[in-house]
């Protein structure tokens, strides 16, 4: 055997590793990408039902909320009917009841003062208390 028979028998070796290791390869490539295929579609599956559960559920959310907001508005409307109750009754009733307030203290007060033997004491600004007074005062914490 000549030097170039033998050099070509080497290459066909070497392709012939390099055919099989690449047939290897692409074997397990097909295997992965089935394998993924299947889980791709499970998730598919699965993911399906939950998506309708979760447009259900925000359908009745939905429903909800505008029972609350319509149960908000009936608030705020009994809300403003009570403030106008209350200033109405407020004003047709505060100002005779103050007025009759003012003259129940009034006379109890001519009465009490009728009672009294003793003249009501006057207070003067400006003037001083007499001296047998001022002097019967005490200091705190100076005993």
């Amino acid at each position: 055997m000549s030097g170039g028979e033998v050099a070509g028998i080497l290459v066909a070796v070497f392709w012939a590793i390099l055919v099989s290791f690449i047939a290897l390869v692409l074997v397990r490539l097909a295997q992965t990408l089935k394998a993924a295929t299947r889980l791709v579609a499970e998730v598919t599956e699965q993911a399906v039902p939950l998506l309708a559960d979760a447009s259900a559920t925000v359908r009745s959310a939905n429903t909800q909320l505008a029972r609350v907001d319509s149960i908000a508005a009936d608030v705020q409307e009994v809300t403003a009917n009570a403030s106008a109750l209350s200033s109405t009754v407020s004003s047709a009733f505060g100002g005779p009841l103050v007025k009759v307030a003012a003259f129940g203290y009034g006379v109890r007060r001519a009465m009490g003062r009728r009672d009294r033997d003793v003249p009501q004491s006057t207070v003067f600004v400006g003037k001083s208390l007499p001296s047998a007074r001022r002097g019967s005062r005490r200091t705190r914490g100076k005993g």
